[in-house]
């Protein structure tokens, strides 16, 4: 059984995850798929070993290292760890627009969804790390039950629609 916790404030609102770090095999090619395939820009590289890379002009969404990870496999199926980074897009356009470089770069999606909140797509960077792309709709238009509660669904994803936006 699980003891009660004291009553704490919950988290800030304007609390986000600034950025994450990955551990990858290939520095290169894990540079080469966030940078060319989508869109990032290379910040800074940290040695061999390391570099980061940005949107926006951040100092970094996310980093990349070797130091633990040279040479190495993804963790095997069934396995504790990270599932996927998101990349949220300011607008349906861009997110449409990031799809396309995927498919230029000749990326297998994993699969697509609209949750009703969001529209999103998911692809594997080549060390294997899930990523989903994706954009919110607007906070008036996310689907509410009857009960008041965010109603979040799991329907699929009008690809058709969404790639003639790009």
């Amino acid at each position: 059984m699980t003891p009660e916790r004291p009553a704490l404030p919950p988290a800030p609102e304007g609390l986000r995850i600034g950025h994450v770090h990955l551990r990858v095999a290939d520095l290169d090619r894990a540079i080469a798929f966030y940078r060319d395939v989508l869109g990032l820009d290379l910040v800074q590289r940290y040695g061999p070993g390391a570099a980061f890379l940005s949107a926006g002009g951040y100092h970094h969404h996310i980093g990349l290292n070797t130091w633990d990870s040279l040479g190495g496999t993804p963790p095997p199926r069934g396995h504790t760890g990270l599932y996927h980074t998101a990349f949220l897009y300011p607008t349906r356009r861009d997110l449409a627009q990031a799809v396309r470089r995927v498919a230029a770069a000749g990326i297998d999606l994993d699969g697509a969804a609209d949750h009703g909140v969001s529209e999103a797509l998911y692809l594997r960077d080549p060390d294997e790390n899930g990523v989903e792309l994706y954009w919110d709709r607007p906070r008036d238009a996310w689907p509410v039950g009857a009960n008041g509660h965010l109603r979040m669904v799991n329907a699929p994803l009008d690809m058709e629609g969404l790639m003639a936006l790009a």
